[in-house]
């Protein structure tokens, strides 16, 4: 090869050596890094940027206090001993007692009467539709039987638990004539 063809051929090296380095960089100056971020900077909000001293000198007094366990170590520490509460004899538990039965919550006491060619009283009861017409030792609804009618009180006991509530005497609840 000739010298001529030699620097034909480092000088074309160069120049392409110079596209190559000029669309890397992106076209900036030589220097100048490119940030991808176009905005403008913004500090952060910091009321007082000044070292805070005393926060180093509190941490460089701290004192390290080993938990006893071995950092290096990969079985676990022994379980710390339980402490047993001291035995307090509360007595006997007490019995909580079920509230007392209830009827149906539409269903009211609205009066009663006796039967003309006997002593029995009989009682009348209404859930909205439906009135029911009782008397002292009759089943009400399959759960309930009726205990003792009373001029303002109806006493009822629950069949299954035998558990005995009472309802009174309400007026207003009569159904329409």
């Amino acid at each position: 090869m000739k010298q001529r063809t030699k620097i034909a051929l480092l000088g074309a090296l160069l120049l392409a050596a110079a596209g190559v380095f000029y669309f890397d960089s992106g076209g900036s100056e030589p220097g100048k890094s490119q940030s991808l971020d176009t905005g403008t900077y913004t500090p952060l909000p910091v009321a007082n940027p000044e070292l805070q001293r005393w926060k180093l000198d509190h941490s460089r007094h701290t004192e390290y206090k080993s938990s006893g366990r071995d950092l290096f170590s990969e079985s676990l520490p022994a379980p710390p001993p339980k402490r047993q509460a001291p035995h307090v004899d509360l007595g006997p538990p007490v019995p909580v007692e079920p509230p007392p039965p209830t009827l149906p919550a539409n269903m009211k006491y609205f009066g009663y009467g006796t039967v003309p060619n006997g002593t029995s009283k009989r009682a009348f009861l209404n859930d909205g539709e439906e009135v029911y017409i009782v008397g002292e030792g009759d089943t009400l609804l399959g759960r309930f039987r009726i205990v003792r009618i009373n001029n303002a009180t109806l006493e009822f006991e629950e069949v299954s638990s035998g558990r005995r509530n009472s309802i009174s005497l309400d007026e207003t609840a009569a159904p329409p004539a």
